[in-house]
């Protein structure tokens, strides 16, 4: 029986992580042996940042909601304790969007943790 060669299968493998490598630069995009490297480091990167990004954009809302209370004359940390003493639950992604795209109605929650903090 004649000797099964895993060429095609091989060649696949090898055109799979070629393709997932395009836009690397130098032999990181050309040679399969680093190649194959470039994609390992880059997908564990990717897993990796998937889960930083959402600490990234905690901290970019709580930037946004705190320029947008000290506008208003409060620091984020009483705005926020205002809130809460007024029973507002509301979390930080939509009062960032309020603060950036309806400042009326930010405005608003600002007056109402005022209040509850003069109280």
């Amino acid at each position: 029986m004649p000797r099964a060669r895993g060429g095609v299968v091989t060649h696949r493998r090898h055109k799979k992580v070629l393709k997932l490598t395009k836009g690397h630069k130098a032999t990181r995009h050309a040679l399969y042996r680093r190649a194959h490297e470039s994609m390992l480091h880059a997908l564990h990167y990717a897993y990796c940042h998937r889960r930083e990004r959402k600490g990234d954009m905690r901290r970019l809302w709580i930037i946004r909601i705190n320029a947008a209370a000290r506008a208003g004359g409060f620091s984020y940390s009483q705005f926020i304790d205002g809130l809460r003493k007024a029973n507002v639950a509301i979390n930080r992604k939509a009062l960032a969007e309020m603060a950036v795209n309806d400042p009326s109605s930010f405005s608003k929650l600002l007056t109402l943790a005022s209040d509850e903090l003069k109280s």
